[in-house]
């Protein structure tokens, strides 16, 4: 039973919760930045040649019909869809950037304000009315 109830304890405390929302987010995060960056920026970068980032590729062998009739694939380098993947990446990292950024400013507003001093001993009460009594 020690067993399980350390495994209980391990999965209720608060840093594992929080890794599993973080996830959960974040991969709805990602569907977001996805849908973003093939709805909205591929377009506007597909208007330099004409056509949509994902059929930007260099054919190295192209497709062909062989002796028997069945059609032999193309052989390409996809690096439009690279491009793409490369681009959706940056501005996941910029955004996670700006989160940690903005976390570690709240941390820092909460650790200047200072903490109140700590209230005079008993010792140190007593000795400041004797600082008192001696000075009359």
């Amino acid at each position: 039973m020690g067993f399980l109830k350390e495994f209980k304890d391990f999965a209720m405390r608060g840093n594992l919760v929080d890794l599993a929302v973080g996830f959960v987010m974040g991969a709805a995060f990602g569907k977001v930045t996805n849908a973003f960056i093939n709805g909205v920026v591929m377009p506007f970068v597909g208007l330099i040649q004409g056509k949509d980032l994902s059929d930007w590729k260099l054919v190295l062998k192209p497709a062909e019909t062989g002796a028997d009739g069945k059609e032999i694939a193309e052989v390409a380098v996809q690096y439009g869809t690279f491009i793409s993947v490369t681009i959706e990446f940056i501005i996941v990292a910029f955004v996670m950037f700006l989160v940690v950024k903005a976390m570690n400013a709240a941390k820092k507003k909460e650790a200047e304000a200072p903490a109140p001093p700590p209230a005079p001993s008993n010792e140190e009460k007593l000795l400041a009315e004797i600082r008192d009594l001696l000075k009359k």
